[in-house]
């Protein structure tokens, strides 16, 4: 029963940091500067999973968020000459580059985390139900 809950409880954990990694992608959608003040768009950033539990020891049942990579794909480019950051000079004279961050990709990728997050949510439920009906018929 205990492995059950700890189970659930490490992919609550691991989806809430993808849910986290999300919100921080949407929050950065249209940020073309970087921390520094540079004009180098955000890139959106991925969280991978992997099993087992590192916080219970090696092999221990459950998911864990291995790390939070940044997506290689390219960076949108907008037709923009007025806009602070727009390249100055070359092919791309004029354009902006926009992240790498698709509003509809987070927000399905968003749905599944919740729907996942509600799923273990179920589980953990249904496994207290179980542990309570097992000590009714013990007593």
């Amino acid at each position: 029963m205990y492995g059950t809950l700890d189970i659930s409880t490490s992919a609550l954990v691991a989806q809430r940091r993808q849910l986290d990694t999300i919100s921080g992608n949407i929050a950065n959608m249209h940020a073309t500067r970087d921390a520094n003040g540079q004009p180098n768009p955000y890139r959106r950033r991925v969280a991978l999973f992997a099993t087992g539990d590192p916080s219970r020891g090696r092999g221990a049942p459950g998911v864990h968020v291995a790390r939070i990579v940044n997506d290689p794909s390219p960076c949108h480019l907008k037709f923009d000459p007025d806009h602070p950051d727009a390249v100055m000079a070359g092919p791309q004279k004029g354009y902006v580059r926009l992240p790498n961050v698709d509003l509809s990709t987070e927000m399905v990728n968003a749905l599944f985390a919740v729907r996942a997050y509600e799923a273990n949510v179920t589980v953990m439920e249904i496994t207290k139900s179980m542990a309570a009906s097992d000590l009714r018929l013990l007593a």
